[in-house]
Order: C-alpha cells, then sequence, then structure tokens
C-alpha cells in the first residue's frame, strides 16, 4: 500500500483544527477570559497561575545584582537593536536586486519550527521552549527585584506548549520610572543572549574534545548515479583528499584540480571511503562535463565546508580558516548550508574521540545539534526582541528612549506629553519594522 505523501500535513492541520474547536468550547463555556486561568493571546491560550510567584520573590531578592545586570542588558538590547535593524535594511536593499525566482519564501519571515524550513521541527520547539521560558523568567525575577509585582505565570499553549509568560502587573508598570521598566523589557533579551553564549561554549567544548574529521579533504554530499564517481564507489559521507596528487583540502583546490581535465582522461583519486573506514587508491576515466565543454566531469558535488572547516565553525568560528567574518557568517547559516543539523552521511566525515569515543554517534550529534539549536534560536529571539516594535521588548526600550529624548528637548512637557509622544515614535517604529520585514519577500516577486 503506497504511503501518504501529504500525511504530515493532514495530521498538522488536524491537530489545529482540534485545537481551534476546544479553545472555542472552553470560551463558549465560559472558562476564557481576562479574568479566568484562561486567557487569549492571539492564537495562543495563556494557562494561569498564582503558583511560582514566591519563587520569583526569593530570586529577586538580590536587587542590586539585578539591577546592574539588567543595565547591562538595556545597553545590549540597543545594541542588538541597531544590528537587527541594519540586517533588515540590508536585507532590503539586497532584495531589490532580486526576481521572484531568487525571493526568500515567506515562510522564512517567522521563525517558526515546522513552518520556517531552515529550522528543524524537533530541535527547533525544544530550543524556542527552552528560550521563551527562561526569557520570560527572567522577565519576572527582574520585575521583582524593581518592585514591580507579577500578577500570574504560566503555560503559553498553541496547538503545542510553545513557552512560558510572565503577566507583571500593568499598572505598577506604568507607574514605575522609565529606567525600572526598560530593566525589566531588557532582562528577556539578556537572557537569550547569556543563553546563547552559555550553549555555544557547551557545544564548543563537546565538539572540541570528542569529534576529528576522518580524513583532511573534501565531504562529499552528493554522487550522481552513472557518472565516474558512482563507477569509482565513492558515496555520500566519504571524503575526497586529492585528485592526480593535489591535495583537496579545501573546495577551491577541488575545483582546481579539475579545471585543466579533459573528457576520457584517467585521474587518480584518494579518498577516505566511510563504509571501509580507510583511504582507497583508485583511477577514474573521466566523463564530459554537462557545464563545460571540453572539461572532465568527475560526478560529485561536495559540502559547502570541508569537515575540517565545519569542526572548526562549530568549536570556534573566529578561527576559521575562511577569516573571522566569514567563519562567523558560516556559523549562522549552517542551516542554509544544510550542514546543521549534523545527520546522516554528514556524520561518516568524523569519528568520536577522548570522552565521547565509546558513544554511540547518533546519540552523540543528537546532543550537539541540540546545544547548536539552543545557540541558534536563543540569539535568534533576543535579536528580533529587541526590534523596536510593539508588542516585543524593544518597542518598549524605543518608546523611553524616545521619551528621554523628549524630556530634555522638551523642557515643558509633563509626564504625560512625554508618554504620548514616546507611544507615537514606537508606533512610527513598528509601521517601519513592518515595512522591512514585507520588503524583501514582496518587492521581489513585483520586478
Amino acid at each position: 500500500m503506497a504511503s501518504d505523501p501529504y500525511l504530515g500535513y493532514e495530521i498538522a492541520l488536524a491537530a489545529v483544527v482540534a485545537y481551534g474547536l476546544i479553545v472555542y468550547a472552553l470560551y463558549r463555556a465560559g472558562w476564557i477570559g481576562a479574568d479566568r486561568p484562561l486567557t487569549l493571546l492571539g492564537p495562543a491560550l495563556m494557562i494561569k497561575t498564582t503558583r511560582g510567584r514566591s519563587a520569583l520573590d526569593r530570586w529577586g531578592r538580590f536587587r542590586r545584582f539585578w539591577t546592574r545586570v539588567s543595565d547591562l542588558g538595556i545597553a545590549l538590547a540597543v545594541v542588538a537593536m541597531g544590528v537587527i535593524l541594519g540586517l533588515l535594511v540590508l536585507d532590503a536593499v539586497i532584495s531589490v536586486h532580486l526576481n521572484a525566482a531568487s525571493a526568500p519564501p515567506v515562510t522564512e519571515a517567522l521563525g517558526l519550527p515546522g513552518i520556517n524550513p531552515i529550522i528543524p521541527i524537533g530541535y527547533g520547539i525544544v530550543a524556542l521552549v527552552v528560550g521563551v521560558v527562561l526569557h520570560e523568567l527572567a522577565h519576572g525575577v527582574v520585575a521583582r527585584s524593581q518592585g514591580i509585582g507579577v500578577k500570574s505565570l504560566g503555560i503559553l499553549w498553541c496547538v503545542v506548549p510553545v513557552g512560558a509568560f510572565v503577566e507583571q502587573d500593568d499598572a505598577e508598570m506604568m507607574a514605575a520610572s522609565r529606567r525600572k521598566r526598560d530593566r525589566v523589557a531588557a532582562a528577556g533579551v539578556l537572557a537569550n543572549f547569556a543563553l546563547t553564549l552559555i550553549f555555544f561554549v557547551a557545544l564548543s567544548l563537546v565538539v572540541s574534545a570528542g569529534v576529528q574529521p576522518a580524513a583532511n579533504g573534501v565531504g562529499i554530499a552528493l554522487v550522481e548515479p552513472g557518472t565516474p564517481a558512482a563507477n569509482a564507489t565513492l558515496a555520500p559521507g566519504d571524503i575526497l583528499t586529492s585528485i592526480n596528487g593535489t591535495a583537496t583540502t579545501n573546495n577551491s583546490l577541488f575545483e582546481s584540480s579539475l579545471v585543466d581535465t579533459h573528457p576520457g582522461e584517467v585521474i587518480t583519486i584518494v579518498y577516505y571511503s566511510a563504509a571501509n573506514q580507510s583511504l582507497v587508491t583508485t583511477r577514474v576515466t573521466l566523463a564530459p562535463s554537462p557545464t563545460v565543454a571540453g572539461r572532465g566531469y568527475l560526478g560529485v558535488a561536495v559540502t559547502d565546508l570541508t569537515p575540517t572547516q565545519l569542526k572548526q565553525t562549530l568549536v570556534w568560528p573566529l578561527g576559521s580558516s575562511l577569516g573571522p567574518a566569514e567563519g562567523a557568517i558560516y556559523w549562522l547559516v549552517l542551516p542554509l548550508a544544510t550542514l546543521e543539523p549534523v545527520s546522516g552521511s554528514t556524520t561518516s566525515f568524523f569519528h568520536l574521540t577522548g570522552p565521547f569515543a565509546g558513544v554511540s554517534p547518533a546519540a552523540f550529534w543528537v546532543g550537539a545539534n541540540l546545544l547548536y539549536w539552543l545557540a541558534w534560536m536563543n540569539l535568534l529571539l533576543g535579536l528580533s526582541n529587541a526590534l523596536p516594535l510593539v508588542p516585543l521588548d524593544g518597542g518598549l526600550l524605543f518608546r523611553d528612549f524616545m521619551a528621554s529624548v523628549a524630556a530634555r528637548l522638551r523642557k515643558g512637557w509633563d509626564a504625560v506629553h512625554l508618554e504620548e509622544f514616546g507611544a507615537r515614535a514606537v508606533t512610527v517604529s513598528s509601521l517601519l519594522v513592518l515595512l522591512l520585514l514585507l520588503w524583501q519577500f514582496i518587492v521581489p516577486r513585483l520586478v
């Protein structure tokens, strides 16, 4: 019996419909409302409780510590706001030169596992939940350290659990000084950046201590059937180390070693065979290239990073042989290069050593991949929450910043006028951010 190719979509649709019916039934029964334990936040269901507030009080009693930490958070949030706005402007400029075929898919606008095509659903959900829960806890702890009340906390549910929330007392937030409420707003961004650093260091230590490339060469990602490479039994997961005596230790050397070849030429290749776990030397007769007339063709596609470069990127991207800037960029875009999560034939590029020598490679890479996605998703959460967009943390920070600027320039304005000016300013910034977010998806499709 043939399997249904749309089964996953059908299950997802059924889950969404079931969730909608359950929420509607709870609403009709009177269980959902502003003064009820269940409240709607858009399509998400907030399951509230007052339990846990005493823990926030205990953690928040170290007022001086949290004040200094959250002041640092404000500075980091401002820097992050500038970085993410700069990236949006850069994307907008680049998008002018794109056409519909090369435009990014709309699903990339949402950093949600299962919707964004580069975020794996399993690792993504775990990382998102961890990031959101600790983000919200940071808000609650700093709020209590600043004398601002917490009304409730709980779970945020949208088909599946998507995180947690801490509901500050809105009246006390607005009555507090701008500095105090900005500390509360920046606490979540700071928590996500701190988690990014923690998980990045953990991944670096694990990969550094336990992973060694099986050989120094280019990793084979694809072997086309019926080509010389396939006839020579090369397979995805193998590592090509030399061609005609020239070491292929990076992609440029691999490409240049084939530039002057011609169809029918016999070359000698050396590669690490993942199946045999040993180096193999063999001779191959090249076929005609399907793209460049007169050039020999081997029939393999190699990974964007060599196994050695991939390990270096996971351990310390700023020390990459490609340079610190390109190494950092590659760390961020490993999912786009299909090198994260490390799975399938890609795991064959490495063997485990040191404290992880006896560990199952499958189990090891699940743990390593999870650390990567915990770091990656927390970085995404920290940057996105720094946007000057209502109702994100950056929106509150930008509103208060603009009110502070107005207070210096307009000495005669009272608190009401200053708050109104800040509110108008963040409304404008929110519209501009939304325009920039939509621009990169709409403009190329209008060309």
